[in-house]
């Protein structure tokens, strides 16, 4: 991929980003380092969380991790 297109993506994955956000707090405001920060990186965050909860199912289906419940939520650990 080139520079520009690449450029375009970010540009394109930041405004879903601003987008989420805002579809979450439709009454939001911010300055462009407060949207950066906060806006931004949350919406960043929930992502990663996603892919990390795909990932360990998908290590769990292949039989390499475990998931062992306890109050706090489900743990997961090296398949035994």
């Amino acid at each position: 991929m080139d520079d520009k297109a690449g450029a375009q993506r970010q540009e394109a994955d930041l405004a879903r980003a601003v987008m989420g956000y805002l579809g979450e707090h439709p009454r939001a405001m911010d300055t462009v380092q407060g949207i950066a920060e906060w806006w931004v990186m949350r919406q960043q965050l929930r992502v990663e969380v996603d892919v990390v909860a795909r990932v360990l199912q998908r290590l769990m289906h292949e039989g390499l991790l475990e998931k062992v419940d306890s109050a706090n939520g489900p743990l997961y650990r090296l398949r035994r």
